[in-house]
C-alpha cells in the first residue's frame, strides 16, 4: 500500500511539474507546444479518419506537430513522428498544366488533366519532365507534347481545389477529384509505412502504401531524383 501511494504521490508532482512547464513564460514556444498538444481529433482529423475507413484503409495514423515543425530539419521532423528514415516524408503539390487546350478546364478526364497531385519525398528532386512524357504516353501521343507543362499551381487554386491550406495539402478527402500522381520511389520505401500532410498545417498522416494505392488509385510514375 505503502509503494503504491508513493507511486501516486509521483505522478501527482509529475503532473504540477508539466503543468507549470506549460505555463512559464520563458519556455520556448515549440516546447511548450509540444507539452500541450490536444489528443483530442479534430473535424479535420475525424472526417479524413472516416473517408479512410470507408475506403477499407485500416492501417494509418495521424499526428500532431509543434507549429514550428517546418523551421525543423528533416532528421527532427523523422523524430517527432517515429518515421523508420527521412526518406519516409513525404508532400502533395498541385500542379496546373499550363498548357492545356482550351477544352481542358477541370479534373474531370484524369488522363488529361488540367491539374494533379503528386505524392513525392522531400528528399526528393521532383522532376516535371518525366510526368509530361508519362501523360504523352497515357494519351497515346493524340495530345501533343508541346500540350504538357506541368508547374505549382497557385496557393490560391490549390486551396479551392483541395480544401486545404499550405504545408497541409493531402490526397485524401480532397474537395476535387483530382487524379493523384504517386513517385515511385514511396512504394519502393521498406517498410512501406509513409507521412505526408493530413489536411491541418500540423497535422501529418501516415499511410501503409499498399492501402493508400488501394484507396486513391493514383498513376504510379518515377518522377524524382535524388
Amino acid at each position: 500500500m505503502a509503494a503504491l501511494e508513493e507511486l501516486e504521490s509521483l505522478q501527482t508532482r509529475i503532473l504540477q511539474r508539466i503543468t507549470h512547464l506549460e505555463l512559464s513564460p520563458h519556455l520556448p514556444e515549440s516546447i511548450s507546444h509540444s507539452l500541450s498538444l490536444s489528443t483530442v481529433a479534430s473535424a479535420t482529423e475525424e472526417r479524413l479518419s472516416a473517408v479512410l475507413r470507408a475506403g477499407g484503409v485500416k492501417d494509418f495514423s495521424f499526428k500532431r506537430v509543434p507549429s514550428d515543425y517546418y523551421d525543423w530539419p528533416l532528421e527532427s521532423r523523422r523524430d517527432v513522428l517515429g518515421a523508420p528514415s527521412v526518406d519516409h516524408l513525404c508532400k502533395s503539390i498541385v500542379l496546373v498544366n499550363t498548357q492545356a487546350p482550351p477544352s481542358v478546364t477541370d479534373c474531370s478526364d484524369h488522363n488529361n488533366s488540367k491539374y494533379y497531385v503528386v505524392v513525392v519525398q522531400y528528399t526528393a528532386r521532383f522532376n516535371a519532365e518525366t510526368v509530361k512524357n508519362f501523360l504523352y504516353l497515357l494519351n497515346n501521343g493524340k495530345v501533343p507534347k508541346k500540350k504538357f507543362n506541368l508547374r505549382l499551381a497557385p496557393e490560391d487554386v490549390s486551396q479551392k481545389l483541395t480544401g486545404f491550406e499550405h504545408n497541409g495539402v493531402t490526397c485524401v478527402g480532397m474537395k476535387t477529384d483530382i487524379p493523384v500522381i504517386l513517385d515511385e520511389a514511396i512504394v519502393k520505401l521498406n517498410p512501406d509505412f509513409f507521412w505526408l500532410g493530413g489536411g491541418e498545417i500540423d497535422l501529418k498522416l501516415g499511410i501503409r502504401t499498399s492501402e493508400l494505392i488501394d484507396f486513391v488509385k493514383p498513376f504510379i510514375v518515377n518522377c524524382s531524383g535524388t
